[in-house]
């Protein structure tokens, strides 16, 4: 009986002692659980924090590259606009001081001489007309940039077109006796395009040829291409060509090939610029070759009709 009583007791113990393990190992799991679920739980937070900040840190570095942008644009805009009032101020200020001296000359006696009233006034008038091609030229070519330009298509003969073109600047190329020849593979060539402005297009490109031909027996030659749908123009001359470090530019606003030429003898410098925008108004663009020394060659399409 007594050693049946002390095992009952052994065995209470024991049991005690399983149920305190058992409670120990269950706190230890749970202990353990808990730990690695707010491990994870920090871990999860810290990685979502940190995608946070460098999402942040994006963001921000986007909005200081957009603004870096802008203030970029703001200063190149600043530039343009300095450059081109200067540009159009030294365009105008050549025209309107010389009328401004002939007009003096004449108020200060130069009137009563025949010869000199003549002269001056005919001199007058070239400038009145240098600046009416200025302004008409600025018009336009504010009209094409800001995209206000419309397009009257109509089916011509582009090879007619420039015939009539070198009709009108014969009395132009007589002045450097230069040549003017047409080159074609077809007696007529129709188009579809704006004829006024593939006028003006031909107009400037020939007549730019025509002025910078500064070499003896000067020679302008239009070539005219079929290409399936399209109609290759090229204008090429044998004049002094342009370097390859400038070629990139003349298409800008008032640039000139020559920076020592007289203004006076050219044009408003926006020739260029205008047949640029003019083809692509019509979606075409043109292309220029050059070999300093000798020769230039403008390339440009159209649709054919």
């Amino acid at each position: 009986m007594l050693n049946f009583q002390s095992l009952s007791i052994v065995l209470f113990k024991f049991g005690n002692l399983l149920l305190v393990c058992c409670v120990l190992l269950i706190f230890i799991g749970v202990f353990i659980g808990v730990k690695i679920y707010l491990k994870n739980k920090i871990q999860k937070t810290t990685d979502n924090l940190l995608d946070e900040i460098q999402r942040n840190n994006l963001e921000a570095m986007e909005v200081q590259k957009k603004n870096v942008s802008e203030l970029d644009t703001m200063k190149e805009m600043e530039i343009y606009r300095k450059e081109y009032i200067g540009n159009i101020s030294h365009e105008l200020k050549t025209p309107l001081f010389l009328i401004q001296g002939y007009l003096e000359t004449l108020i200060d006696g130069g009137i009563e001489n025949l010869n000199i009233r003549d002269k001056y006034l005919e001199r007058i008038g070239k400038s009145v007309e240098r600046l009416l091609d200025i302004v008409k030229d600025l018009d336009m070519i504010n009209q094409y940039e800001s995209g206000k330009i419309t397009l009257q298509l109509s089916r011509f003969d582009l090879n007619l077109l420039i015939k009539e073109i070198f009709d009108l600047l014969e009395m132009e190329a007589q002045k450097t006796e230069a040549v003017l020849s047409l080159q074609t593979g077809n007696s007529q060539l129709f188009v579809l395009a704006d004829k006024q402005k593939i006028s003006q297009v031909i107009i400037n490109l020939v007549s730019n040829a025509i002025h910078y031909a500064n070499r003896e027996k000067p020679k302008i030659l239009v070539k005219t291409n079929p290409l399936k749908n399209k109609i290759l123009v090229q204008v090429e001359d044998n004049g002094m060509g342009i370097k390859p470090d400038i070629l990139p530019r003349i298409f800008e606003r008032f640039y000139r090939v020559e920076s020592s030429r007289n203004r006076k003898d050219g044009g408003s410098g926006l020739g260029l610029a205008i047949v640029k925008h003019i083809l692509e108004a019509h979606n075409e663009t043109i292309s220029v070759e050059s070999v300093y020394l000798e020769g230039t060659k403008f390339s440009f399409l159209l649709d054919r009709a």
